[in-house]
């Protein structure tokens, strides 16, 4: 089905299918970062790093360098026979490489999902004398494209400290650290371009509170830090939005809040439990809402209901048909979701980032329109799947 330009309205367009989806449209997983502020860091991490002078005097990219890039490691994940696919998991070979950096004193590094998914063995230097140790996987989170790692000898380590995305605004400088094209412990600096993205996860899945940068971060970086201007991470470098497979300066990290919820559920059991509500679809416009004749301006469209998903079970219902208007094409016939527990709904981002923050077995109360007859209904949401089937996950560049 063709799409009205801006029927997915969301950072790039969104489909919500389970834990919610989006499209990322010319997205590319890297192999790539992290950034932060204020002192109350996440639970995991060393001891909080001398401050600079006040809020106002941040540290320059080359004391930022010299004081904690021994904490970026370079990873190699080998996937034995097989050949590397394009997210750095298993598809048929050869070695994936990344970046991760170090998060405590025993052995602990974070990076992302893609670069050690699949591998039979995974080496980690550390510093800049070649020093490789092996390391095993000791959990991962596809959703949230966050893996943790450890290495057995933690002698040597240098943990950095976790920071605060929600705390960085627009504008605000930031330097990654990584190994782009293998070329270890590289610095490059920008700002924070936006804050609130939203990209897929390698499983189709959609990943909230993204923040997205200028500096330049390239195939190696993955799973690298992005720091705040204090030397705190405040992300993980993941996916970069390319038209020509290389960095064309917009860059996407993962929360540090998100990747530190995950690595404490990963230390807790090996693994991570998601929400999941098994819808899809996109945010409704006011030129959706002309076209579709509705009397309300801004909610989601539901397009489709994934079979006795939890939507499906609490009776929301997909289109039936499309409605064409010039060159734009809408899906007609199904549900309008106008509110989330009892409050307007802006569109699809804020139901995903609701269903993303909450637990399997959690309710939501859904007000929604259909062929005029507003009703609400109670989702019960369940547990999201591994994958889902029909997901265009994004490729290395």
């Amino acid at each position: 089905m063709q799409r009205a330009k801006d029927f997915l309205a969301t950072s790039f367009g969104s489909a919500l299918v389970g834990g919610l989806v989006v499209a990322a449209v010319g997205l590319i997983a890297i192999e790539a970062g992290w950034v932060g502020d204020d002192d109350e860091g996440s639970s995991l991490g060393a001891p909080p790093l001398t401050r600079p002078a006040s809020d106002d005097t941040g540290l320059t990219a080359g004391e930022i360098y010299r004081r904690y890039s021994d904490g970026v490691v370079f990873i190699q994940a080998d996937q034995g026979g097989q050949q590397a696919s394009p997210l750095g998991g298993p598809e048929g070979g050869g070695t994936a490489s990344g970046s991760g950096f170090v998060i405590d004193d025993d052995g602990h590094i974070l990076t992302n999902a893609h670069v050690v998914e699949g591998a039979e063995s995974i080496e980690v230097q550390i510093g800049d004398e070649g020093d490789v140790r092996s390391a095993e996987v000791v959990g991962m989170d596809p959703s949230s494209d966050v893996a943790l790692i450890r290495v057995d000898d933690g002698e040597g380590l240098t943990p950095l400290q976790l920071g605060q995305s929600s705390k960085v605004a627009v504008g605000d400088p930031v330097v990654a650290i990584g190994n782009p094209f293998g070329l270890d412990r590289t610095v490059t600096t920008g700002i924070v371009s936006a804050k609130q993205r939203q990209i897929q996860a390698p499983n189709g899945f959609s990943i909230s509170d993204v923040i997205q940068t200028d500096a330049a971060v390239n195939p190696g970086n993955s799973g690298g830090p992005l720091l705040d201007a204090a030397g705190r991470v405040i992300g993980i470098n993941s996916q970069i939005a390319t038209s020509g497979g290389g960095n064309e300066g917009v860059a996407f990290a993962v929360p540090i809040e998100t990747a530190s919820d995950v690595a404490d559920q990963l230390l807790d059991d090996g693994t991570v439990e998601r929400a999941y509500i098994g819808i899809s679809g996109g945010s409704l416009t006011p030129e959706a809402a002309q076209a579709l004749e509705l009397d309300v301006e801004q909610g989601v469209l539901v397009e489709s209901v994934v079979e006795n998903g939890p939507a499906a079970k609490a009776g929301i219902e997909g289109a039936t048909g499309e409605t064409t208007v010039g060159s734009d094409t809408f899906p007609s016939g199904g549900d309008v979701i106008t509110e989330l527990d009892g409050e307007p709904i802006g569109g699809m981002d804020e139901l995903i980032s609701t269903v993303n923050t909450a637990a399997p077995g959690d309710e939501v109360k859904l007000t929604a329109i259909r062929d005029g007859e507003e009703r609400e209904v109670t989702v019960t949401l369940g547990n999201r799947p591994a994958q889902i089937e029909d997901a265009s996950a994004p490729t290395l560049p």
